[in-house]
């Protein structure tokens, strides 16, 4: 069991679990009992606790976050650097990382990856402008808050870029799939570096994939300074052209190229959330060759007159490149001394075993991409695939291989397959915001084949392409399907729909309206069928439900009703018609003097029971007289006979008194001197009192 676990630090904040780990240090879950919150607490590990170096880094971060006061950088509430013990105390973050957002997401929609990417701009220009560079901007270090809130974290390698201007030459600090080539280099550092970091971001984000993967650390860190990766609309053509540029316009190798701080890679992003059509001055491609770069928007760094009136661009920036070759070699073949080494430590020993046996490479020519992903090869050798037009190869096939067949090869060895992407290509029309029909006449202009799909966007016009598959101004073969997105309209939100039983009717109303549902409410009385009884205003019983784990669309009708404080049932009286000496007579029931239900004439010859239909009452029990009436010509005399406790929920009633004075002689367990002392289950009035009066009746009639 950890050591902290359930201890308290410095008599205030109290250990509850373990909530991160890192290289080093621990994150643990806490309550602050002098604050009364909850917190989250760094504390170095033991064994770099004496180590000069980590315990550096370790208090860069907490002088690198105590400057810092911006809601999307974690907060800093405390810190302690005691002998024993190195903590700093942090606002809690009760969020996943951007790492397995991305993971669980694959590739993020181009305009969550926006709204991701402003946020963590906005925190580290705050940093920036405080002179932090924070150099070590990747997705596990980004907190995702259910809100969708941002926060930066881990401050750990941070340094003051203004007062410190140290070099790394030992090593490159970070993860290597998020450095910047300078870093890798071991070169200073500048602001510049977390941009390129974002942009890294911002390219996993919109792919799902990162732009550089190899086996080992130190081959992506070579990649980093030496390959381009692929532009993103090559592998998720929905990306629109504008935030690929600006994407990779972040991404730039050489740092004068590159933005030049967090505020000009806003400014651009602000640009194309208004107008996600726009697009910017800087364009890239990719080959075999080194990097070049097409725009007007880059500036030399050399005076005009010191280059020979011979020399071009070209020739300026080869010198340059020549200048910088010996530190870049140095830290290139410091990484490979490493690369050697770990390579060797993992293949002499099989190569030593006879383990290393080599496979001959098969023939893909003429196997489309997913006859060889579905072959037992894909898995056994390392396949990517490229896209080139071939006029003598059927689409989609395979019509070249960069491993001969025959060739001995290791198993997991990489195979680069070359895919026909057909023959005369033609520019997808661009007709994104355009009308059905005229998408639909450009395409056929093009000779092109379409299929219609409809999908709800917030930001188009119902009837208004969004977008087509293939992307628009790619390049494809005639007769090439093109999926056109045509928008419905404001996509619909699902929702669930509350519980609002026995709630009081405004707190209803809220909560329907709080789940963006139309509440609407009718009042009534409690009646058969209703469990309980509900006080005026409060719901009885709710019509629209929903069943488990069952949504609706935002803005359905939620139909409740609501109490009136009153209760609609049935009651049902036994009589006995010796108790009056006319040929019919009546009952009725009376409350505070008040008659609430009454009979019409019951003839004598009758022995049975009278059901008064639909009595309304004001409460859920009620204590009611019960009353023979006798007509004498146009009125009618009545003589109260007992008192009962009536539950109107359930239509019985319980007998608590009698007003008459029988000879009590046949029975014994009727009280008729008290008025309520005693009670009687009954759901008839007469089982026991009324037995009583009516033989003190027979016995005055036959009298």
């Amino acid at each position: 069991m950890d050591k902290y676990l359930g201890k308290r630090l410095d008599g205030r904040y109290e250990i509850q679990e373990i909530i991160g780990v890192g290289g080093m240090a621990v994150v643990y879950k806490a309550r602050d009992n002098v604050e009364d919150r909850i917190v989250a607490i760094k504390i170095l590990k033991d064994e770099f606790v004496s180590n000069d170096e980590f315990l550096r880094r370790f208090k860069n971060e907490s002088k690198a976050i105590a400057v810092l006061s911006h809601q999307n950088i974690v907060k800093v509430y405390d810190v302690s650097f005691g002998d024993l013990i190195q903590y700093i105390v942090m606002e809690y973050i009760d969020g996943i990382t951007l790492k397995e957002y991305i993971e669980h997401q694959g590739s993020l929609r181009w305009k969550d990856a926006v709204y991701f990417a402003i946020q963590i701009l906005k925190g580290l220009q705050h940093a920036h402008d405080k002179g932090i560079v924070h150099r070590d901007v990747k997705p596990q270090n980004i907190m995702v808050l259910p809100d969708g809130t941002i926060k930066v974290t881990d401050f750990g390698i941070a340094r003051f870029s203004r007062s410190e201007q140290r070099t790394i030459t030992d090593k490159a600090i970070g993860s290597v799939h998020y450095i910047s080539p300078e870093q890798a280099r071991g070169e200073k550092t500048d602001e510049k570096a977390d941009i390129y970091s974002v942009g890294v971001m911002l390219y996993e984000m919109l792919t799902g994939r990162l732009p550089f993967q190899a086996e080992s650390a130190v081959s992506v860190a070579i990649m980093q300074l030496q390959r381009d990766p692929k532009l993103p609309t090559e592998i998720n053509p929905s990306v629109p052209l504008g935030l690929e540029q600006i994407t990779m316009h972040a991404m730039q190798k050489n740092t004068e190229r590159r933005y030049q701080s967090a505020s000009e890679m806003l400014c651009d992003l602000e640009k194309f959330v208004k107008d996600p059509e726009i697009t910017f001055d800087y364009s890239y491609f990719v080959d075999d060759s080194p990097t070049k770069y097409v725009g007007s928007t880059v500036a030399s760094s050399t005076p005009a007159s010191s280059v020979d009136n011979d020399m071009d661009i070209d020739d300026v920036e080869e010198k340059k490149e020549k200048n910088s070759t010996i530190p870049i070699l140095t830290g290139i073949a410091a990484a490979l001394i490493v690369a050697i080494i770990a390579l060797g430590a993992i293949f002499i020993p099989k190569l030593l075993t006879g383990t290393g046996a080599e496979i001959s490479c098969p023939n893909f020519i003429g196997m489309t991409e997913d006859e060889v992903k579905e072959s037992e090869y894909f898995d056994t050798f390392s396949i990517d695939f490229e896209y080139e037009v071939n006029n003598d190869c059927e689409i989609g096939k395979v019509f070249d291989q960069s491993a001969k067949e025959g060739k001995k090869l290791k198993k997991n060895a990489s195979i680069t397959l070359t895919v026909s992407k057909g023959s005369y290509l033609v520019k997808v029309p661009d007709v994104y915001g355009k009308t059905e029909t005229y998408a639909i006449s450009e395409l056929k202009a093009k000779k092109f084949k379409y299929k219609i799909e409809q999908i709800a966007d917030d930001n188009v016009e119902k009837g208004y392409v969004v977008r087509t598959d293939p992307a628009r101004t790619a390049n494809y073969p005639e007769g090439t399907e093109v999926t056109v997105y045509v928008s419905t309209g404001k996509a619909t939100k699902m929702v669930k729909i509350p519980d609002v039983s026995g709630l009081k009717s405004d707190a209803a109303e809220k909560l329907i309206k709080e789940n963006d549902l139309l509440p609407i409410a009718t009042t009534r009385s409690i009646t058969k069928g209703d469990s309980e009884y509900y006080p005026a205003g409060y719901v009885i019983s709710q019509e629209t439900k929903a069943t488990s784990g069952a949504t609706v669309q935002e803005g359905t009708e939620v139909k409740y009703s609501v109490s009136d404080g009153t209760v609609v049932n049935d009651i049902k009286i036994n009589y006995y018609d010796g108790y009056v000496s006319g040929d019919t007579f009546k009952i009725s029931l009376w409350v505070d003097d008040s008659p609430i239900a009454q009979s019409g004439a019951i003839s004598r010859t009758s022995t049975s029971s009278y059901t008064f239909k639909n009595v309304k009452f004001d409460s859920a029990t009620v204590k009611a007289v019960v009353k023979y009436g006798e007509e004498n010509g146009n009125t009618t005399s009545y003589i109260d006979v007992c008192k009962i406790r009536i539950d109107t929920i359930k239509g019985t009633y319980k007998v608590i008194a009698n007003y008459e004075k029988p000879d009590l002689s046949s029975t014994s367990n009727v009280d008729n001197t008290t008025d309520g002392n005693s009670e009687y289950e009954n759901t008839s009035l007469i089982n026991s009192a009324v037995e009583a009066i009516t033989s003190a009746i027979s016995g005055n009639k036959n009298n």
